[in-house]
């Protein structure tokens, strides 16, 4: 906390934060000044905010603001993804028809942490007639974690997304991943760069987003700078 009261001094009134602890944003939130914002950027694994609403504007901008008759499909780490958590917290109160987690058991959360998406270790039954599939970076340190994907090369070859799995999804899926890609791993490159890839336009869908976000903070500082200064 001594570094952000150093800031604060210095007259710092949004702070981004990223983190690998949890709570952190919402600690500083707590004892910072009341005009003081704190935006939360990735928070451990519980948490990405930016990230769900940038993935909600991606599946909005090509499915419609209706998403009562579509299926998602996120496929990966899913037990220590704050993505796969803020997507989900996105999805679900938007009301999203249908939400499917797909990953080897291990990287599944307890059924009770997500009541409302379905659980699957299947590829070809989580991928069928999805409108979205999302993959999900998988972090290297996690093959000493799984008892029967040992290394890279067999979890592409049980949960990689590949053109033929992909062809299980509707025509018109789209595909999504936080980045950066594990080409090879999660995602083959024909995959990332075809013709139903949205990777790259999610990008410039979270600078919007991140933008949008920093305005509507600073429309509320400004607003209360000007009530104390009518006071």
């Amino acid at each position: 906390m001594d570094t952000i009261y150093t800031l604060e001094s210095m007259l710092v009134d949004i702070f981004v934060v990223r983190d690998a602890s949890a709570g952190v944003p919402a600690l500083i939130a707590r004892q910072v000044e009341p005009h003081v914002c704190v935006l939360n950027a990735g928070e451990a694994d519980s948490s990405h905010p930016t990230q769900g609403l940038l993935d909600l504007l991606t599946i909005i901008r090509h499915k419609g603001e209706d998403l009562s008759g579509i299926k998602v499909a996120i496929v990966g780490d899913i037990a220590h993804s704050r993505v796969a958590r803020s997507a989900y917290e996105a999805l679900t109160k938007c009301g999203a028809g249908k939400l499917t987690f797909v990953g080897p058991d291990e990287l599944l959360p307890p059924a009770d942490v997500f009541p409302l998406a379905e659980r699957v270790t299947n590829l070809t039954s989580g991928l069928r007639d999805a409108d979205v599939v999302m993959a999900l970076r998988l972090q290297r340190e996690r093959f000493g974690q799984l008892s029967d994907i040992p290394d890279p090369q067999e979890y592409f070859r049980r949960f990689g997304l590949t053109a033929e799995r992909l062809s299980l999804a509707k025509d018109d899926a789209i595909v999504m991943h936080p980045g950066p890609m594990n080409r090879g791993v999660e995602i083959e490159s024909v995959v990332a760069d075809g013709p139903n890839s949205v990777i790259r336009e999610q990008v410039s869908n979270g600078l919007a987003i991140r933008m949008a976000v920093l305005t509507l903070v600073n429309e509320h500082i400004s607003g209360l700078q000007d009530e104390r200064s009518s006071q």
